[in-house]
């Protein structure tokens, strides 16, 4: 259980086995776009049910050459703690005596759409729909309880910005300990250093350590790392809101770049504008069901609709 957020999730078998899955390179699954290192750290401030991690599926079985994306009767069940536990010793103690309570929600249920190579899909519902979660399986941060997930490329995910960084290390160091997280090779990171910092506009501030950061500096390096490569997903968590507005038009910049060269986009934002403007299909979601799909024209004046 994380003592942060309690919430536990149902189902706590790790995705890949890593005594038998021979498919991990440079520290991603190259079929399933995964990041296992990543996945297992993640899943040790949860502290019950693990078990005996099976092998790594990959994509089950081959999309079509024009598919990019198909997610089919994707649920993810969570389980929230009736109560706070501050530490290890009292967690213990309440399971051994059997008095942990909690109750269960579908963050997502019967979540069913394709996406097509190329394809730049938006993801619009009120706080608490399910968006960040959806992208995040997608991205596979989370595994689904239940449903099947295919994947035809690499993946990208910008979720949260900055949220691999240790404030007490410089920007420099931070480089490539998040980069690092994120799958990257260290010659890589250091064949692109002088990109990213100037990417950034952080100058001399990036021996600074990021204790001393603001916010928007944070999210600046952030951003200039992850979009350091160019992939075949892409996936956005409002993060075209970054930085002041200066920089904020150079990474929408960026990121309509690499639209140009024809990458398959998921896009969530709050802005109907934006996802008008970016976006060619689009799907509502409403309390972790999805409610409506379609073209971008119709399913935003649906949402606008529904807002009033």
């Amino acid at each position: 259980m994380c003592f942060i957020s309690r919430e536990l999730p149902v189902e706590r078998s790790f995705p890949h086995n890593f005594g038998g899955c021979t498919r991990i390179r440079r520290g991603i699954c190259r079929f399933c776009g995964t990041n296992p290192v990543r996945e297992t750290l993640s899943s040790a401030f949860f502290l019950t049910g693990i078990s005996e991690p099976p092998p790594c599926g990959g994509i089950e079985d081959a999309l079509g050459k024009n598919t990019a994306l198909r997610v089919d009767n994707v649920g993810v069940k969570f389980r929230m703690a009736n109560e706070h536990v501050d530490n290890i010793k009292d967690y213990a103690i309440k399971l051994l005596k059997h008095e942990l309570r909690y109750h269960e929600f579908w963050a997502l249920k019967d979540i069913s759409f394709q996406v097509d190579k190329g394809e730049r899909l938006g993801v619009l519902g009120l706080n608490g729909a399910g968006k960040s979660t959806l992208l995040k399986v997608i991205a596979g941060v989370l595994k689904p309880t239940e449903g099947t997930l295919q994947r035809g490329g690499k993946i990208v995910p910008l979720l949260e910005l900055g949220a691999g960084f240790e404030n007490q290390y410089t920007g420099k160091e931070n480089v490539f300990l998040y980069g690092a997280m994120l799958g990257y090779k260290r010659e890589f990171l250091k064949e692109k250093y002088e990109e990213i910092v100037a990417f950034s506009e952080l100058g001399d501030f990036i021996n600074v350590p990021l204790k001393n950061y603001s916010s928007g500096m944070k999210a600046r390096l952030g951003f200039s790392i992850a979009t350091i490569v160019e992939p075949e997903i892409l996936i956005l968590d409002e993060v075209l809101s970054v930085g002041d507005a200066k920089f904020r038009k150079k990474s929408e910049k960026k990121i309509k770049d690499m639209f140009d060269k024809g990458i398959t986009v998921l896009f969530v934002s709050h802005s109907i504008g934006q996802v008008r403007s970016l976006c060619d299909r689009a799907i509502i979601l409403e309390k972790g069901r999805m409610i409506a799909q379609g073209d971008v024209a119709t399913v935003s004046a649906l949402y606008e609709e529904a807002i009033k």
